[in-house]
This record gives structure tokens, C-alpha cells and sequence, in this order.
């Protein structure tokens, strides 16, 4: 139990740490839709926090894929190999946003493997947990979920490209329903689903709130 609560920590430091978040995120409840009304044009410039935002995104879809596909060839569940080919489509989603936008490009190939350091340890820490048992990797699923809908939030708010935008809310249905799957497949098995770190005020509420809501059927390409 003091490895899971730790590993939580390390989760959810990590990647708030990784996205320039500070520990006052703001809510995706209000699922907002960035700095403009719609969107700008596709010819104005990418602001610095969209570019940032792409890159970060891109490598955090990344570590979602990577990690499901080495706990679906520990575990042999049917959900991480499901989810596994679910977060290719939003890396991929990124990636043509990335390609769009004449960005370098900051994925390099091999599960597990990283540039940044940071994401390294973090991939490493997920695996140490999610290794443990099988309901420790669906919950590591779950922790991986509930922080990547928080960080798909802030760089929507961050955003003013309607492409970009409207990629980040279809990821974020994905998410949203990749959180309901491992809730469903922990629950099924006996576990208690406990939301996370403390994101935002009542995000505990929110989190379990959303997890036994039902699955979402418009999430477009990002499923």
C-alpha cells in the first residue's frame, strides 16, 4: 500500500511537474475551449505554449501506449491491449498536428524509451508499480487517465488553434472513457477505485463521479 501511495506521488508530481502545471490546476469540468472563441486561423503562428503543448502531449500519449502494451504482455488483459492501440490514435493525432505545424517531431522509437529523463523515471516508476499485481496495473491505468484529462484540460485553455483544440476535447472523450474502462475492469475484480492526487479542489469527487458515468459514442478519430 505505501509503494501504491507513493507511486500516485511520483505519477502525478511527475507529470504536472512535466506540463509547467502548478498544484492549481484548473478543473476540466467546464471543458473550456482555449484562449479565443473558436479557435484562430491555421495560418497565424503557433503560440509558445501551443507548441510546448504539442510536444508535451505527444510524448505523454507516448508513455500511455508504452505503458499498457508492457502490462498487457505481463498481465495478458484484453483492456491494455485495447487501450494500448487506442492511445496510438492520439499519439498519432499529435503527430500530424506536429507535422502540420512543422514541428520536430520529440518521440524516439522503442517501448520505454525516452529523451527526457524525466519521463523516463516516471515510465520506470509506472512499471515498478503496475508490475506488482494485475488490479495494481489497472489502477495504474486509472492514474495514468485521470492525469492525462488534467493535462489535456490545461493545454486546451492554453490553445487558440481550432485544430488543436478540437484534437485535444477528442482525446479528452478518449480519456475519459479509457478512465470508466479500468474503473469497470477494477471494480469487476474485487478493487476499490480511489481517484489520484489532488488535482484540483474535489477532484476526488470528480474522478469518481466521471468513472461510473456511461461511455461516451463521439469521440471522433481519438477514441
Amino acid at each position: 500500500m505505501m509503494l501504491k501511495k507513493a507511486l500516485i506521488l511520483v505519477l502525478s508530481v511527475s507529470l504536472l511537474t512535466l506540463s509547467g502545471l502548478s498544484t492549481s490546476v484548473a478543473s476540466p469540468r467546464g471543458g473550456g475551449g482555449g484562449h479565443g472563441s473558436g479557435g484562430t486561423d491555421d495560418l497565424v503562428p503557433l503560440s509558445g505554449d501551443e507548441i510546448t503543448g504539442l510536444l508535451f502531449m505527444r510524448e505523454e500519449e507516448k508513455v500511455a501506449r508504452d505503458s499498457y502494451i508492457t502490462l498487457g504482455g505481463i498481465w495478458k488483459l484484453t483492456i491494455f491491449a485495447n487501450i494500448a492501440e487506442s492511445e496510438q490514435n492520439h499519439m498519432d493525432a499529435i503527430g500530424k498536428l506536429i507535422d502540420k505545424y512543422d514541428l520536430e517531431d520529440p518521440v524516439i522509437p522503442g517501448v520505454g524509451e525516452y529523451a527526457d529523463h524525466h519521463l523516463q523515471d516516471l515510465y520506470d516508476a509506472l512499471m515498478l508499480w503496475g508490475g506488482q499485481s494485475m488490479m495494481d496495473g489497472l489502477y495504474v491505468g486509472a492514474a495514468i487517465e485521470e492525469t492525462d484529462i488534467v493535462d489535456i484540460q490545461h493545454e486546451i485553455e492554453l490553445a487558440d488553434h481550432a485544430d488543436i483544440i478540437s484534437t485535444y476535447q477528442a482525446l479528452m472523450c478518449g480519456s475519459r472513457n479509457h478512465l470508466r474502462a479500468f474503473v469497470r475492469q477494477i471494480e469487476d475484480n474485487g478493487g476499490t477505485y480511489t481517484p489520484g492526487a489532488d488535482y484540483f479542489p474535489d477532484s476526488d469527487i470528480y474522478f469518481w463521479d466521471l468513472a461510473h458515468t456511461e461511455m461516451e459514442r463521439d469521440c471522433k478519430t481519438a477514441d
